[in-house]
């Protein structure tokens, strides 16, 4: 009995000892997040939720986290940034696109401190040591989700609920520019993979979150003949405006499945908690942080939700994990240039807008050995091609 006390004795020291030195060696970090919106937002969530898992793999404590939410791309960032400083931060983090300039400006003012915004361009242009842009390769996860998209269509299809020339998808983007034309043609291009005859329509919202105006273009979408809806904006708006229709939904940052339990088929997400964990690290260990940064489905900073088996046609699962299986081991390219064309042409050669300026001048090749290289010479999306089998219904910059 006296040995058993004393093995557990020794186990509970040890697991002392091994708490204690992780949280020693998180001694001295202490982290900022700017949120365009708050918790309502999914895509917001979705960096709040992530911040959470890191704070509990990395064994951080609750003081040292402090998160901001409703801080719009405006001066507002910069003074989110004076503040978080203030309060002794010197890891921060910001989620929007137009958070951009206000986080350039605070680390050209704060060099002690590291800002690391997502989404952004400028990184390895501006070329500060303390300030850097990251994203994922979560074409590879629309991408994915659009072949559960394109299995539900083939279903469809053979039902005899639609023709082939009825697979037409809608999608509600956001804005017109390079990250939600990469996201919305990674869907197609996977639907289309497995659905050939399948084409879709896009229609813009001109605000990352705005349900009324997400709900009335996917209502929109379905009256123009629309069988399925997927969506880069950030509200509820098209997913609820599909289970009220009983349509078919893929959505975006996070399942929908108890708010849509009838339509939600699938969803993919980033989880930015690797890419927070891996700052963590680098400014605990004194490494430098790369001004670009991406991950993909095998450093799992890109995640598909579990598919609901109600909505999604039979197969889907085993389908979408042997074609993540194939992207991981890089047997698919998602921008192969052999499975699309512009205006009826192949594209062997295109320069894209990665060096961003006001102007949005093309200035770096980007096809390469057979496909378009996304998130490789920056880590931001620049695919901003306008593909065949895709209709834009309006535009919203």
């Amino acid at each position: 009995m006296k040995k058993i006390v004393m093995l557990v004795l020794c186990a509970v020291a040890v697991l002392s000892l091994a708490a204690c030195g992780k949280k020693d060696e998180a001694k001295g970090i202490k982290i900022g997040l700017i949120c365009l919106h708050d918790e309502n937002s999914t895509y917001d969530k979705n960096f709040i939720d992530a911040m959470k898992e890191m704070q509990k793999d990395l064994g951080l404590s609750d003081d040292q986290i402090i998160i901001k939410t409703n801080i719009d791309e405006s001066n507002a960032c910069f003074d989110a940034c004076k503040d978080l400083v203030d309060h002794g931060c010197n890891i921060i983090f910001a989620d929007s696109f137009g958070h951009e300039d206000f986080m350039i400006q605070a680390a050209k003012q704060y060099k002690d401190v590291q800002f690391c915004h997502a989404t952004g361009t400028k990184a390895h242009t501006e070329k500060l040591a303390n300030y850097h842009n990251a994203f994922a390769n979560i074409y590879e996860g629309r991408y994915a989700a659009g072949v559960a998209a394109g299995l539900k269509l083939n279903q469809m299809i053979e039902e005899g609920k639609i023709t082939a020339d009825q697979a037409v998808m809608g999608y509600v983007g956001a804005f017109t520019y390079a990250e939600v034309i990469s996201g919305y043609t990674s869907f197609y291009l996977g639907a289309k993979s497995v659905c050939p005859s399948v084409t879709m329509k896009v229609m813009f919202t001109g605000s990352w979150y705005d349900e009324t105006g997400e709900k009335e273009a996917a209502n929109a979408l379905l009256s123009k003949g629309c069988v399925l809806i997927s969506q880069h904006a950030d509200s509820m708006g098209a997913p609820t405006a599909c289970e009220t229709a009983g349509v078919p939904n893929v959505s975006y940052n996070g399942s929908t499945v108890k708010a849509c339990p009838n339509t939600f088929i699938v969803s993919s997400r980033i989880n930015w908690s690797k890419y927070y964990a891996f700052v963590v690290n680098s400014v605990k260990e004194g490494k430098e942080i790369p001004a670009d940064w991406t991950g993909g489905f095998a450093e799992g900073s890109v995640e598909l939700s579990d598919i609901n088996e109600t909505a999604a046609a039979p197969g889907t699962k085993d389908k979408v994990n042997a074609v993540i299986a194939d992207l991981k081991a890089g047997k698919i390219k998602v921008f192969a240039t052999d499975t699309f064309t512009v205006n009826g042409a192949k594209l062997d050669s295109y320069k894209a807008d990665v060096d961003t300026d006001k102007d949005y001048t093309p200035d770096t090749e980007v096809i390469a050995d057979g496909y378009f290289h996304e998130s490789e010479k920056r880590s931001a999306p620049a695919f901003d091609l306008r593909i065949d089998g895709i209709e834009l219904l309006n535009e919203k910059y």
